[in-house]
């Protein structure tokens, strides 16, 4: 039983991800597109729209606050101010990718325990009805290899099940991971062109 709710697990942990992956990834793309059409990225008009559920209008809305809390202070130049708004923006950016990254990488800690313990899980099953093969036998007055074949067979199977699990979880798990990471580091480069732009924009 806990090694069918593990597979059940494994399967739902994978193809939600999958599915969260490959749509993030399409927000982010359709965001990019609508902000590469605006004029100015700081001052955009105000029928543009940034969801912050989309990864790449989070970044950017970060950004946008960053900059803007930054404000002139008494004998500051204007060079000067330029130079810690943009400080401020980098670091925002990073803080703003290091979640996303923590965030991304959450739900794949679950598969990755479902890859490793599956097949200790099957392990344990199979020692357990080994030891119940032979303890059988042992009470059994004429035991023979016939009676104790059964037993062991069926101690196997969990064995079996256990890899049964762990295999397809393990090929799901380096896809989803590469893909995470894939996905890391699109928001990276995003980031420091975003960065770019904006500096670009403040001269």
């Amino acid at each position: 039983m806990a090694l069918a709710f593990f597979s059940v697990c494994a399967w739902a942990v994978m193809i939600g991800k999958y599915w969260e992956l490959k749509k993030l990834r399409l927000l982010n793309l359709g965001f990019e597109h609508s902000l590469h059409r605006q004029p100015l990225v700081l001052t955009p008009p105000a029928s543009f729209k940034a969801p912050r559920h989309v990864p790449y209008a989070a970044l950017y809305l970060d950004a946008v606050d960053a900059y803007n809390r930054i404000q002139a202070k008494d004998g500051e130049s204007q060079e000067q101010l330029r130079a810690a708004r943009v400080e401020h923006v980098e670091n925002a950016l990073q803080r703003a990718v290091a979640n996303k990254t923590l965030n991304y990488e959450s739900s794949m800690v679950f598969l990755a325990t479902i890859v490793s313990g599956a097949p200790f899980f099957g392990l344990l099953g199979t020692v357990w009805g080994v030891m119940d093969a032979f303890g059988s036998m042992g009470l059994q007055a004429n035991a023979t290899l016939q009676n104790l074949a059964p037993g062991v067979s069926g101690a196997l199977l969990t064995t079996v099940a256990g890899l049964c699990v762990a295999i397809p979880s393990v090929f799901g798990y380096n896809y989803l991971l590469s893909r995470t990471k894939i996905l890391v580091t699109e928001l990276e480069n995003y980031a420091s062109a975003l960065a770019d732009v904006i500096e670009l924009e403040s001269r």
